[in-house]
Order: C-alpha cells, then structure tokens, then sequence
C-alpha cells in the first residue's frame, strides 16, 4: 500500500542557479548530486527534519512545467518568522502573510519563476 511521498520533482532551467537558491536560501541540504543524461544532473535535496526528497530536475519534453504557480505547499511552524528570515536572505514573496480560514499562509518565488506556498500546520 502507498505509505507517503518519496520525490517531489520542481522542474528548472539552471541546476546550478536552483541548487544555490534551495540550498543558500532555503536551507535545504544535498542528499545526492549525480550525471542522469541528456546534460542533466539528479539533484536530490531534503528539508531538514522531513523524508521527503525534493528533486532539481527537468524530464526532456516537460520544460513547459517550469515557472508558474506549482500544486505543492510547505510547511513551517512559523508563517510570519519564515516570511521574515526569506525576504532577509533575499527571496522574492509574492503574497505576504495572511490568515485564512484553514490557517496561515504565503506565497514564495524561485528563480525560475516557480511559486509556492508555505503555511502553518
């Protein structure tokens, strides 16, 4: 039976440019970085404190998925302090903290134009 999710791809033009921004920015840490063809590299990152594994990685043919509004949301303890410590390190958000009816949220933006949400639990 499926049990959770292992890989979660966010598709990208430069690895390069999106490893740095995950990783500096974000925070995420390298789980593996290795040749998968066609010029690409598998870049498998984690969120501290989480399984799942988040992928830097574009399939040939899918380039059309990259920037854009991406059906994924982190999560985070803190809404505003987050909000706070990403736009202090330079990263782009394009909703400020708010309240919903099913908790807090806001909205964040890659380099490559791909956009999230994070919220509270």
């Amino acid at each position: 039976m499926i049990r959770g999710l292992k890989i979660v791809s966010i598709p990208v033009r430069n690895q390069d440019v999106a490893l740095d921004f995950y990783t500096t920015k974000l925070g995420f840490k390298v789980a593996t970085d290795q040749p998968f063809g066609n010029g690409q590299r598998w870049i498998e990152l984690r969120i501290p404190g989480s399984d799942v594994g988040l992928a830097l990685f574009t399939p040939p043919g899918y380039e059309s998925r990259i920037g854009g509004f991406q059906p994924m949301t982190f999560w985070c303890d803190d809404v505003l302090a987050t909000a706070a410590l990403l736009k202090s390190k330079g990263v782009e958000l394009t909703a400020e903290p708010r309240k919903e009816t099913w908790g807090t949220m806001a909205k964040f933006k890659d380099p490559d134009g791909n956009e999230f949400v994070f919220s509270s639990r």
